[in-house]
């Protein structure tokens, strides 16, 4: 069954944000002692400190919005929503997908409905499987996952990382913060689902033929 691929357009995915509650403030001085925030503050700091890795990892990819591309969307009662059966297991083996629609007019990329294929001027790319299974992250070790981030480059020092993938983001987390998430990824249900690989862009009429080698 095809997907239709939807909405063309430039996708910027950030991270996320956690905004805390601004603390209203009154006239009046009594009502409003100076030493209640340190100690607010520092309640929060213990209780981050006892947030084990998996636990911290779990916080890390719900906040910057992992499962957004890496998990397939379904249609609810109410909508398109995250098929939390396949969490994190990146684009379906087995959705085919028409040819994406061409960009033009300042168009940049499109998305197909799915939410996890995504065409643009690099060609096609497909978000990962993220879970411990052989086909998704269960051979990596917690080094080739910090690496990449780092770097860019698949496993470390291969292909680079296409968009809409923010790594570069990803890649500024403290390496205690990295080993937290590839933990929590880790400690998933792993679901079996080899992710195409991307799809290089055509050749642009008139072009050299590439050579081997």
């Amino acid at each position: 069954m095809n997907r239709v691929w939807i909405g063309a357009g430039l996708v910027l995915l950030a991270l996320t944000a956690c905004q805390g509650k601004m603390a209203s403030q009154s006239g009046s001085q009594e009502t409003a002692p100076a030493m209640k925030a340190p100690a607010a503050k520092g309640h929060m700091a213990d209780a981050e400190a006892k947030k084990t890795p998996v636990e911290r990892g779990k916080y890390l990819v719900e906040a910057i919005g992992c499962n957004d591309c890496h998990t397939p969307l379904k249609m609810g009662p109410n909508g398109p929503e995250p098929d939390m059966s396949r969490m994190l297991s990146g684009h379906p083996e087995d959705e085919k997908l028409s040819a994406p629609p061409k960009m033009t007019g300042g168009w940049m990329m499109a998305a197909a409905g799915s939410m996890t294929a995504f065409a643009g001027p690099w060609g096609i790319s497909y978000p990962a499987n993220l879970t411990p299974d052989p086909s998704g992250l269960g051979a990596w070790t917690v080094d080739e996952f910090i690496k990449t981030m780092r770097t860019g480059k698949h496993w470390g020092e291969s292909r680079a990382i296409l968009p809409p993938m923010p790594w570069r983001g990803i890649g500024q987390l403290s390496d205690r913060d990295l080993k937290a998430i590839f933990a929590y990824l880790q400690s998933i249900p792993p679901v079996s689902n080899h992710v195409p690989d991307p799809v290089p862009p055509p050749e642009a009429p008139g072009a050299p033929a590439k050579q081997a080698g």
